[in-house]
């Protein structure tokens, strides 16, 4: 398929087609990730707690993010890089602009970042400097403190309409893509299919354009299993055929089950 870009997912999209994302935080996972076929690779801040040994994602800086964003961008190959942009790295347009510029000097090739309306000036300034935007609604786990923890949302119409019109204006501001996180199915699906965009879910069902997991999590290394993880290293007999399964599953609609979703 050569280098993946927006365009290529934007036209996965527009045929049907599913696509692939895994977190990776080194060369060598990063490497193993693209062979295995996954379009994209999210260098996530759960690094601070699938590497840091944290609670959350909330101690990690722009130092760390851009530190294993250029370890991921040596080995990515043809797959598309998305970094994110950790806790108040982008709590003003002017702040945002500095880190998303470290990330992306780093060698990312898209930031990404969670929240709704109040990030529309914020994704339009980016966009219109040349920086690409994935947007994150949902559970947001930089909010997991206002949240009162790691808890399905979008269950209330009111919740859920408020879900579907930020997803909305974040497009209208210029976000490429979305990642929506632990909300009900239909709600994922009926989003997934308003938009232009493509969409990504994780614990969303299987009504998205595209699936993400975190690498340790996919292989069974975390000790708490979420609902929407599979371990597709309990069937496998290396790592490459797990992350291997783990793109074959999600290209064939295998992943999610029902067993993996919310409604």
């Amino acid at each position: 398929m050569g280098k993946i870009t927006i365009s290529t997912l934007d036209r996965m999209k527009a045929a049907g087609e599913k696509f692939v994302c895994i977190t990776a935080y080194d060369a060598t996972f990063a490497r193993l990730v693209n062979e295995a076929g996954a379009e994209t690779i999210l260098v996530g801040d759960s690094l601070g707690m699938v590497l840091q040994g944290h609670d959350s994602t909330i101690p990690v800086t722009v130092d760390d993010m851009a530190y294993h964003t250029a370890c991921v961008a040596r080995a990515g190959g043809d797959a598309l890089v998305i970094a994110d942009l950790p806790f108040m790295s982008y709590d003003r347009p002017e702040t945002a602009m500095d880190s998303a510029t470290a990330l992306m000097q780093a060698g990312a090739q898209m930031v990404k970042m969670e929240g709704g309306v109040w990030l529309s000036d914020t994704i339009s300034a980016l966009v219109e400097r040349g920086i690409p935007v994935c947007a994150h609604l949902g559970l947001t786990p930089q909010s997991v403190n206002a949240f009162g923890g790691f808890k399905v949302q979008g269950r209330t119409p009111k919740e859920a309409k408020s879900i579907l019109a930020d997803a909305v204006e974040i497009q209208d501001a210029g976000a490429a893509l979305l990642v929506l996180e632990c909300v009900p199915a239909p709600l994922a699906a009926d989003i997934s299919s308003k938009l232009d965009i493509p969409v990504i879910g994780i614990g969303a069902g299987a009504g998205t354009d595209a699936q993400v997991l975190v690498l340790h999590d996919l292989l069974g290394l975390s000790p708490r299993v979420p609902r929407f993880v599979r371990n597709f290293m309990a069937d496998s007999g290396s790592v490459q055929d797990a992350l291997a399964a783990f793109v074959t599953a999600v290209k064939a609609g295998e992943f999610p089950a029902e067993t993996h979703t919310y409604e």
